[in-house]
């Protein structure tokens, strides 16, 4: 029940987040975002990848896992970089930002395909979708689209996940190995998205600290788990 609830609940959290924090640069969000990203990489790394590579020949995995990797690069040309807590698109236009609302619709459908019951992605989405859920919410709330449309974007966006975890376990028998495909394709998505996370989170090239004990509480929590 947790691998449908959690990633939807972690929405409800950035929506509650986005609405009592009035000014997004009170809300420290780099340090969040540089555990989520250390979080999502460290468990896609022990849980996913060796998964992948059991099922599947080792070059047909890493062909597809690139496949990920270009398919992410594909989908921020129309997010603007949402999955990873940017948003560039015009909040002022009333004009209702389709482009991101299907990037982000895809992309929560296929991670929703790495949860299993046997594995503990569902805590490295949960982790991931809250700053992300955050961001996007506290554009939608500043933005002039109509309410109704906002709660739409953000209800459809909640149960994208879910709705792909329930295929994947609803159709495992019956599409095979392509499951496993599915899964090195989002392997591919997260290596980008984490990597991106932890790269934009940094001040250059100074050292960071408290970003370093976030990054590294990630990994360890997510080897722990």
């Amino acid at each position: 029940m947790n691998n449908y609830l959690f990633p939807f609940l972690a929405v409800v959290i950035g929506v509650i987040i986005a609405r009592f924090t009035k000014d997004s640069k009170s809300w420290n969000n780099k340090l969040l975002l540089s555990f989520s990203g250390a979080f999502l990489l460290a468990l896609t790394l022990f849980e996913l990848l060796p998964e992948v590579y059991h099922h599947l020949d080792a070059k047909i995995s890493g062909l597809f896992i690139m496949c990920g990797i270009l398919l992410q690069i594909i989908l921020e040309l129309f997010s603007k970089g949402a999955e990873h807590g940017h948003v560039h698109t015009n909040g002022n236009s009333k004009s209702f930002p389709w482009l991101l609302f299907v990037s982000l619709c895809i992309h929560s459908f296929l991670e929703g395909f790495s949860i299993h019951e046997h594995n503990d992605m569902v805590y490295g989405v949960l982790v991931h979708k809250i700053p992300i859920a955050t961001i996007i919410s506290m554009f939608l709330f500043k933005s002039n689209y109509d309410k109704f449309q906002i709660g739409a974007f953000l209800v459809v966006f909640a149960i994208m996940t879910p709705i792909g975890t329930s295929i994947s376990h609803l159709w495992h028998d019956t599409i095979g190995n392509f499951i496993h495909v599915i899964n090195a394709l989002v392997i591919g998505i997260f290596f980008h998205i984490s990597t991106t996370i932890l790269f934009e989170s940094g001040d250059g090239h100074k050292f960071n600290l408290s970003k370093f004990v976030a990054i590294i509480s990630g990994v360890g929590i997510a080897y722990l788990i």
